[in-house]
């Protein structure tokens, strides 16, 4: 899933100050469960803003409202009606949802609330540790299913390289990540697939914007 972190309460304070109105807009999906985007989180923002205006000296109108992905026009569209009269919006959804959530409302200016950092996974409550780059040339087929794009710091595809150490990587003492794929292929006794040399990363197919189109397989009966 795509998680996010809020960005510092002052900064967000500042992007609003040239306005009164502002529809706060939560993500019932990504951004709900890393709690982060959802009602709870909207409702708690909206309060802090409004509090924080009554402090200088002045006042804010927020309207709320959460809809089930922000990525999406069929959910999105909803907020037409809900920013009806409003002088700006507040979105805590990713990258992907604050921008279409500004083509839906647009001219309406969509300020983002939160800092959208990684494709991960849940390691425990409240922790997310990345684990996809989403660079558009995938290899986890020959290394056990593990991203050296992602997970090692260099984004190596031939490792391990000579800052691994007992396993941890020079870098920020992570777990180094040949390591992990060494291991992972040692146990599936695959270690032939660790001596192959993957050939130079095709980056182009990581240039954007890219488009996932599907719309002749979502038509088939």
């Amino acid at each position: 899933m795509i998680a996010a972190e809020l960005k510092p309460f002052k900064e967000i304070n500042e992007s609003l100050l040239p306005f009164e109105r502002v529809l706060v807009v939560g993500c019932g999906t990504c951004t709900t469960v890393c709690l982060t985007g959802g009602e709870r989180q909207v409702e708690l923002l909206a309060t802090a803003l409004r509090l924080a205006r009554k402090v200088e000296g002045s006042s804010l109108q927020t309207k709320e409202a959460t809809v089930q992905r922000q990525c999406e026009p069929e959910f999105a569209g909803v907020l037409k009606e809900a920013a009806g009269g409003l002088d700006a919006a507040l979105s805590l959804g990713c990258g992907a949802g604050v921008q279409l959530v500004s083509d839906v409302l647009a001219p309406l200016p969509v300020l983002p609330a939160l800092n959208t950092s990684n494709i991960g996974v849940a390691k425990e409550h409240a922790l997310w540790e990345e684990r996809c780059a989403a660079c558009g040339d995938c290899v986890l087929g020959g290394t056990a299913g593990i991203c050296p794009v992602a997970r090692c710091a260099k984004g190596i595809l031939n490792g391990p390289c000579g800052g691994t150490n007992d396993g941890r990587c020079e870098i920020g003492d992570a777990p180094c990540a040949w390591t992990l794929i060494y291991e992972r292929l040692e146990a599936q006794g695959r270690l032939d697939d660790f001596k192959r040399i993957a050939p130079p990363k095709d980056f182009a197919a990581a240039t954007g914007p890219r488009k996932l189109d599907l719309r002749e397989v979502a038509d088939e009966p």
